[in-house]
C-alpha cells in the first residue's frame, strides 16, 4: 500500500492500479460469476467461429458521471482473460468525468478470450461509477465541510472493499471500516455506538467515560440522541468533560421529535427526525455556555438535496455521515458491446463504434 500512496501523491490523482492492488476471488476462472449465456457463447465461438479480432466497448447512459472500476476491471482482464497479452485495451482513467455514450474502455482481440469477462466487467464499472458519482455529488453540496463515509452498514458486507475504493476515488478519506480503505490504504474511524450507551443503562456520562478510560489518547466524540434530548444531554456531557469533549453526533430517528421541542412551537416547520432547527439551537446553547469548541456531526438520511439545502442556509454542522445515499442509489448502468468484426464495422442496430480520443492504451502487464 505504501507504494500506492507514492503513485496517488505524485500523480494528484488515481494512477493506474494494477492486479497486485485487486484481490479477486478464484472461481471468476471458473465463470462462476459470468452470465451462464455467455460461457456457452464462448464455447460455441470457440468450435465454430474462432479467431475473429472483434472490439467490445463499454458506455453508460448518464449524462455527467464520476467513472470508477475501470482499473478494476483492466486487472480482472489481465488475471482472467485468454492470453490477456494479446488484447489491446483502451480505457480512460478511475475518476474522470464522463457524458451519457462515451465509450471508457474498449477491448480488442479474440472474442473468445475475454467476451465471458463482459457481465462481470458491466458490474464493477455499474457499481463503482454509481457509488463515486454519488458521492462527488454529495462532496459538491458540502462544500468546506466534510462527510464521514457510513456506507458499511447498508449493503452486503462484500461491497465494502470495492465502495470504500469508489469513494476514495470520489474524494472521502473517512471511512468507518478498515475493508472500506483496504485498496488505498485507509484505515476505519468511529467512536460509539447506540448500543455502548444502553450497556451502561442510557448514562452518556458513564458511556463517555468508560470510552475515555480505554482510549485515552483520543478525545470523545459522542453520540448524543439516545434519550431523544441533545440539547440537555450534550450539555451535561460537556460540564462534565470539558475539553475532552471534542464533538457529538446527532442521529435521531426521523419518527421522533427530540425533547428540545416539547414546550416550544413548532407549527412553523418539521421538527422530526436531525431536523436544522435543532442544530441551530444546539450551537447555540453549546456557545452560550462556553463550549464553541465542541463540534458538531450530523447523520441519519442525509443526501446531496438535504445537505445542499443546509450548506445553503449556513446550518452549523462540522462534519456530515452519510450511508444510504452512497450505495444503495444506483445511478449509472454500464452496456458491453461488440462494435467491430475483423476491421470492420459489425453492431446492433443502433449502436456502432463511438470514436473518443480521450482513451489511452494500456499496456500489458501494468508495470
Amino acid at each position: 500500500m505504501e507504494e500506492l500512496e507514492i503513485k496517488l501523491k505524485e500523480a494528484g490523482k488515481i494512477s493506474r492500479l494494477t492486479n497486485k492492488t485487486f484481490k479477486f476471488d478464484k472461481k471468476l476462472a471458473d465463470g462462476f460469476y459470468s452470465a451462464n449465456y455467455f460461457l456457452k457463447s464462448q464455447k460455441i465461438v470457440k468450435e465454430n467461429e474462432p479467431n475473429h479480432i472483434v472490439t467490445m466497448q463499454w458506455f453508460q447512459r448518464r449524462e455527467s458521471a464520476m467513472v470508477c472500476g475501470l482499473d478494476e476491471s483492466i486487472a480482472l482482464i489481465h488475471t482472467f482473460a485468454i492470453h490477456p497479452e494479446e488484447l489491446v485495451i483502451e480505457a480512460l482513467n478511475d475518476g474522470d468525468m464522463i457524458k451519457a455514450n462515451e465509450p471508457v474502455l474498449k477491448v480488442t482481440g479474440k472474442y473468445e478470450n475475454f467476451g465471458f469477462l463482459e457481465s462481470v466487467i458491466d458490474g464493477i464499472l455499474a457499481r463503482r461509477t454509481s457509488v463515486a458519482t454519488n458521492v462527488k455529488e454529495v462532496l459538491d453540496v458540502a462544500g468546506k465541510t466534510p462527510v464521514f463515509s457510513m456506507a458499511d452498514r447498508q449493503d452486503d458486507y462484500h461491497t465494502q472493499v470495492g465502495d470504500g475504493y469508489a469513494t476514495y476515488v470520489a474524494g472521502i478519506t473517512r471511512v468507518s471500516t478498515d475493508a472500506q480503505g483496504l485498496w488505498w490504504g485507509g484505515k476505519g474511524m468511529g467512536t460509539m455506538p447506540h448500543a455502548l450507551i444502553q450497556i451502561c443503562g442510557g448514562d452518556i456520562i458513564r458511556a463517555a467515560d468508560i470510552y475515555h478510560k480505554t482510549f485515552p489518547n483520543e478525545k470523545v466524540t459522542a453520540l448524543i440522541d439516545y434519550n431523544n434530548d441533545v440539547v440537555r444531554d450534550t450539555l451535561l456531557l460537556a460540564r462534565h468533560l470539558g475539553e475532552t469533549l471534542n464533538a457529538v453526533r446527532v442521529d435521531t430517528s426521523k419518527s421522533l421529535i427530540d425533547h428540545y421541542f416539547d414546550d416550544k412551537d413548532t407549527s412553523g416547520f418539521d421538527p422530526h427526525g436531525v431536523c436544522k432547527e435543532l442544530i441551530f439551537a444546539l450551537r447555540e446553547e453549546l456557545d452560550k455556555a462556553g463550549f464553541s469548541f465542541v463540534k458538531i456531526v450530523v447523520s441519519s438520511s442525509f443526501n446531496k438535496e438535504k445537505i445542499k439545502e443546509w450548506s445553503e442556509l449556513k446550518v452549523p454542522v462540522d462534519m456530515y455521515g452519510v450511508g444510504t445515499s452512497f450505495v444503495n442509489n444506483m445511478t449509472a448502468g454500464f452496456t458491453g458491446d461488440l462494435v467491430v468484426r475483423d476491421g470492420k464495422p459489425e453492431a446492433k442496430e443502433g449502436r456502432g463504434n463511438y470514436p473518443n480520443p480521450r482513451l489511452k492504451k494500456v499496456n500489458y502487464p501494468i508495470c
